[in-house]
């Protein structure tokens, strides 16, 4: 491959392409933190350095497609390449359509629009893909491709139905079975309907499926009770798809840092705005100390986590999406978790989630609220118990002289400003004992006190002690 990188690849990325670039369709079926956005991104760019392409639709979860168009594009992206790049918005002012526009405009360009999985279920999400897609020859990509994994919704029919429109179709995610190998009709008709030898669904549920009569509220209805054949299903996915796991890479860093990003609802962004208003009177016209600065923030911070303190002491709920995109990267990650949480409220809201989806046996929980009988006990369950797949705790509690190497992913549901714990914690699982990279992802609000927080701890800068007073009231 005649081909300028501007990011040099490691390995197994290299791998990927030589085995993918020039195929109409491929699957990047890549464990999370292994790199698998910068090779869809070289790849695309290989295919219009060839003629081949001259557009690209990426469909991503909300909680990523920023990270695509501020991070990723800008990051790996050769500079020879003239593009003009667009993130989708469901909210299209006169501005964002001029945008929208100039996605016809420039011949000589490579046309990107990244669009969140969500606008896809939406008549003026499809319409808008339908024109790009029209105009363009493209290359369709979908990010996380479990999110099309149910065949009856309304987005993975869309969606399916603008893959004859595409040039070059890949599919990307680290997990791509997330529940049952039932998960992998969609994602691959996406790709190409012969890929697995059946045209419908129900074909390929009755070849690889055994299933069960059972009788619910007197009606007769079919349930999974086992699967068969999936020998043959594996030699089926090997010609047009390529499973890489973070053990089989040698040469990543030891630590990988991913974000996530959420927008808050409206219920939150109104008691946002109330209290952000509220914190900027409680400090004007005075000398502002770092206390005080800390103190206002921490209540922003609270509502960007989908809870505040009212005025009897009371915690209060607000609708939010940050549970969501929590489960979202539970649903792309292999194996073992941690989740660390800032707040109590936050952890017992977590367990609960978790439980539902996951069953009883699923977590265990390393926080203030603990019994002192239940912690060692809890931790050996976390290491040795395949059953036991997450670990939520606080900082504060958990994030010392514990060992939780059976985790190769850390999740930060939310974070404090404490470096001291913000590193400790880091290192539960990356210690002796651990033989793999370890992924530390964040979750965080759009253009918040939160987006703050996060971007002092990734620069190692302890907020507590270092940011003055005034500086503070400027995140505000």
């Amino acid at each position: 491959m005649n081909y300028k990188f501007k990011t040099q690849p490691y390995a197994h990325q290299m791998t990927a392409l030589e085995k993918s670039w020039n195929k109409e369709s491929y699957a990047y079926f890549m464990e999370m933190g292994t790199g698998k956005t910068k090779v869809l991104i070289d790849n695309l760019a290989m295919l219009y350095d060839k003629g081949k392409i001259n557009g690209a639709l990426i469909i991503a979860p909300k909680g990523v497609i920023g990270t695509w168009y501020n991070n990723e594009l800008p990051a790996h992206l050769p500079n020879h390449i003239g593009n003009v790049s667009i993130l989708w918005q469901s909210n299209i002012t006169k501005k964002q359509q001029e945008k929208l526009e100039t996605l016809f405009e420039v011949e000589e360009a490579l046309h990107i629009l990244i669009m969140n999985v969500e606008a896809l279920s939406t008549d003026k999400g499809m319409k808008f893909a339908e024109k790009f897609l029209s105009c363009h020859e493209t290359l369709v990509a979908i990010d996380e491709s479990t999110t099309i994994k149910n065949p009856k919704a309304s987005r993975t029919k869309n969606i399916l139905s603008l893959a004859k429109s595409a040039k070059y179709r890949r599919i990307m995610t680290g997990s791509p079975v997330t529940k049952n190998p039932l998960d992998l009709f969609s994602q691959c008709y996406f790709l190409d309907p012969f890929h697995l030898d059946q045209d419908s669904y129900y074909s390929f549920r009755m070849r690889y499926a055994i299933m069960k009569t059972a009788h619910i509220a007197g009606r007769k209805i079919q349930l999974v009770a086992g699967f068969k054949n999936l020998g043959e299903l594996s030699e089926k996915l090997q010609p047009f798809s390529y499973r890489v796991l973070k053990e089989d890479c040698l040469d990543l860093p030891d630590k990988i840092f991913i974000k996530r990003q959420i927008s808050l609802t409206p219920d939150q962004l109104k008691v946002y705005s109330q209290m952000k208003e509220k914190a900027l009177a409680i400090l004007n016209g005075k000398v502002v100390s770092t206390k005080n600065a800390l103190t206002q923030i921490m209540r922003l911070h609270q509502i960007t986590c989908g809870h505040f303190s009212s005025d009897d002491g009371a915690t209060q709920p607000i609708k939010n999406n940050r549970i969501t995109e929590l489960m979202n990267v539970l649903e792309e990650t292999e194996g073992k978790a941690i989740i660390w949480a800032h707040y109590q409220y936050d952890i017992i809201s977590i367990i609960k989630e978790i439980t539902k989806v996951y069953g009883p046996g699923s977590i265990v929980d390393y926080y203030g609220l603990t019994p002192q009988e239940d912690r060692q006990p809890n931790i050996k369950k976390f290491q040795d118990d395949p059953k036991c797949r997450f670990i939520v705790g606080t900082p504060s509690t958990g994030g010392y002289g514990i060992t939780l190497t059976a985790a190769n992913t850390v999740i930060y549901y939310s974070n404090g400003y404490d470096l001291e714990k913000r590193l400790q914690s880091e290192d539960r699982a990356h210690r002796i004992g651990q033989k793999k990279s370890v992924t530390y992802v964040d979750l965080m609000a759009d253009d918040t006190v939160d987006e703050k927080i996060v971007e002092a701890l990734r620069r190692k800068i302890s907020i507590a002690s270092e940011v003055l007073g005034e500086e503070l009231k400027s995140w505000i």
